[in-house]
Formats: structure tokens, sequence, C-alpha cells
């Protein structure tokens, strides 16, 4: 049986202050905002892919077969990226 060697570096206990409230809700609100900028990132990636395949297999449906999805939810993924996508109505224009 093998002996407990002790660590001095490890057996120290470091005593730190803990976070203050309102720094924990800071950076929870920057890990959320960091959190929803990559999945939004990776909900244009998938709609771009899914746009591929509706090219490579010729319609929403035929995608959503080889997915094994509903094809409403295929289509909802598409529109909600071509919304992302499109100008505000209230954005100014270079004409």
């Amino acid at each position: 049986m093998n002996a407990l060697r002790p660590t001095p570096v490890l057996d120290r206990v470091v005593s730190m202050e803990p976070k203050r409230w309102r720094d924990r809700v800071r950076d929870e609100e920057e890990l959320l905002a960091q959190l929803n900028q990559a999945a939004s990132e990776a909900a244009t990636r998938r709609a771009q892919a899914l746009r591929d395949g509706v090219n490579e297999l010729g319609s929403v449906a035929e995608v959503a077969r080889a997915l094994g999805r509903s094809w409403q939810a295929v289509d909802q993924a598409l529109k909600r990226d071509q919304r992302k996508k499109a100008p505000k109505p209230d954005a100014t224009t270079t004409e």
C-alpha cells in the first residue's frame, strides 16, 4: 500500500475573497452574450448547410427526409436565417 506523501504547494489553502454579486452578474451576462453570439453563428452555418442540401437534393422535403426531420422544421430554419439577413425597414440605403 502506498503511503500519502505531503505536497507542500497543494496542502496550503489560500483564502480568496468571494466575488461580489455585481461582478458575478456581469461575468454571467458576458458569458450569455458570448453563448448567444456562438448560437447565432451556428444557426447561420446550419442554414447554409441546409441550403446546400436543398441545392443537392432538390427540395426542402428531401433534405428533411434525409435528416429525419419534418419539412416544417427545415423550412423554418431557412426562413429564420433569411429574416436575419433581410435589411431592416428603417435602414438607410446608399441610393
